[in-house]
């Protein structure tokens, strides 16, 4: 994974705004494609955003947040390729990678706080996909 692509809606941009730079002072190159303030947007501007980048950047991971996880994660996948995993603690987010190949990772904002956003994105990045059983039902997703 070379690199990480962030976005959210105003409902996220705190904890973006703080994971941001949790991930840029631990080394990782971080892509933020908004939103740039917690005024109102809409989610689907900065969802699509994020999952073209990964869509188009197979090595790459996004970070998805909004209110509920919901809408962001409703619309990346939508995208070809995508797989986008509403996660709230850390082992839905290890089991995400692990089970599913999650390329992107949702994180409901209003729910879960900046540690356990820390939590889970590390372990997001840091999970690599089992495989075997696994790959054969993922082949089984695209319509």
């Amino acid at each position: 994974m070379n690199r990480i692509i962030i976005g959210s809606d105003h409902a996220g941009f705190e904890m973006k705004e703080h994971l941001r730079i949790f991930l840029s002072e631990a080394g990782y190159a971080v892509t933020d494609k908004g939103t740039y303030s917690p005024d109102s947007v809409d989610y689907p501007d900065f969802a699509h955003a994020v999952a073209r980048e990964v869509e188009n950047d197979r090595d790459s991971i996004g970070i998805l947040l909004c209110g509920s996880a919901n809408g962001v994660a409703i619309t990346a996948n939508k995208h070809t390729g995508i797989r986008a995993a509403i996660c709230w603690n850390a082992e839905v987010a290890k089991l995400a990678r692990q089970h599913n190949n999650a390329n992107i990772i949702c994180i409901p904002a209003r729910f879960v706080n900046n540690a356990v956003g820390e939590a889970m994105t590390m372990v997001f990045l840091t999970t690599e996909f089992e495989g075997g059983r696994h790959q054969r039902r993922l082949e089984k997703i695209d319509c």
